[in-house]
């Protein structure tokens, strides 16, 4: 069995606000530490339910938080910045199965530090289907026809998990009491729950079905201001729907649509006064 896990920091237990994900702040080494024993948690009990493989992506900010001299030996890592499928960079179909593991909630909606990849982003669509990074990496794995097995995160990630993707299993570490504070089990504690979930959601495998994006995209990026979507508009075959800031792209495929949204947000941060 080979297994793929994403690992973002938002979602991780005990991290309540920014001050724990942004390397520049008080918080950061704790954080890398308590994000890293948690992927180990989950790497031990794989490899002992039958894992002869493990691929870890560090999928937050500048992809390079896990501390690679600490982790599982049995373990690959990528890490930095700077990748063609960011969060779901090494993903392929020859993988049983993808585990999301310190994930949030989409922009607009409430849970602990909630977003889509950057504040200046307010919606991402597929298809009229309103999304985010988790809906985005998880249609990616199903382009591979790869199906995402556990997501973890509070219990908004939770919930926006449950509603999208067929008989995951979802491991809730901690509450959202506000975007910035949150009711959190202790590390030990959530490492025991997530081993228990990572068990069961192996157990479960044979009946989770990954989840198919359409077979022509129209990726559709809502901006926070008209300034960002003139940026993100620049990139060629991408358009501003008229009087909104909304830019439009119609992808040959997922993987053409992934691409293209990590263009538009980058070109979008370029804006200098919102």
């Amino acid at each position: 069995m080979k297994l793929y896990l994403s690992v973002d920091m938002e979602g991780i237990t005990g991290l309540p606000d920014y001050t724990y994900v942004s390397s520049s702040q008080h918080n950061y080494e704790r954080a890398r530490k308590i994000m890293t024993d948690e992927t180990n948690y989950i790497l031990d009990t794989a490899f002992k339910t039958g894992a002869k493989e493990v691929l870890v992506n560090d999928s937050h900010s500048k992809m390079n938080n896990i501390l690679i001299d600490q982790l599982h030996p049995e373990a690959q890592l990528i890490t930095g910045d700077v990748k063609t499928y960011s969060m779901v960079q090494g993903l392929d179909d020859s993988f049983d199965g993808a585990m999301f593991i310190g994930y949030h909630a989409r922009a607009g909606m409430p849970g602990v530090m909630s977003h889509s990849m950057i504040h200046a982003v307010r919606n991402f669509y597929i298809n009229d289907q309103q999304i985010g990074e988790l809906g985005m990496n998880a249609l990616l794995a199903g382009y591979f026809g790869v199906p995402v097995l556990l997501v973890s995160g509070d219990d908004e990630t939770a919930k926006e998990a449950e509603e999208l993707i067929p008989n995951v299993t979802t491991v809730v570490v901690k509450e959202a009491i506000s975007r910035s504070a949150a009711k959190s089990l202790t590390p030990k504690k959530a490492g025991e729950l997530l081993q228990q979930k990572v068990t069961q959601a192996l157990e479960n495998k044979q009946n989770a079905q990954p989840l198919i994006p359409p077979d022509n995209p129209t990726l559709k990026i809502e901006f926070a201001n008209y300034g960002n979507a003139e940026w993100a508009s620049l990139m060629p075959g991408a358009e501003i729907i008229p009087k909104t800031t909304i830019v439009k792209y119609e992808a040959k495929d997922m993987l053409e649509a992934y691409r293209a949204l990590l263009v538009m947000i980058e070109l979008a941060l370029n804006t200098k006064y919102a």
